[in-house]
């Protein structure tokens, strides 16, 4: 289960043959996110798992999960675009059935990616699953 935003990601990944473009890609699309307010860059939004600052904070609306996401590393700032490209727009209920590590898989980040990222990336898939829990719950 995925979104149309995650296909295109991984349409494109597929389509890329060296993982220099990748990482490319991935810094692209991690800086065509809009910019998150720095006022909302608190400790209780910071994703901590992370060797990089990452912060999220998520927006309900008529029951479908969003966030708004940023970090200070260009290569993480496009993880957390690939997590919003995830998870975006689905229903709150949803959020938890979808099998992160799996279609993260389908890009090859486990293969390409340093621990500390990877564990980052756990970590903000983890907190994007509390919020939804939490919003699905009230």
């Amino acid at each position: 289960m995925s979104t149309a935003a995650f296909e295109d990601i991984v349409e494109t990944f597929e389509f890329l043959d060296d993982w220099e473009d990748r990482y490319r890609h991935l810094i692209e699309i991690g800086k065509a996110m809009p910019a998150m307010d720095p006022a909302l860059q608190t400790p209780v939004s910071k994703v901590e798992g992370c060797a990089s600052q990452v912060w999220i904070v998520p927006q309900v609306t008529d029951g479908r999960f969003d966030f708004i996401g940023d970090s200070d590393a260009l290569i993480v700032r496009g993880l957390v675009a690939v997590v919003h490209a995830l998870f975006a727009g689905l229903p709150v209920a949803e959020v938890g059935r979808v099998d992160a590590t799996a279609e993260l898989r389908r890009l090859g980040l486990d293969e390409h990616l340093s621990a500390q990222r990877s564990n980052g990336l756990r970590a903000m898939v983890g907190r994007i699953r509390e919020h939804a829990a939490a919003a699905a719950a009230a």
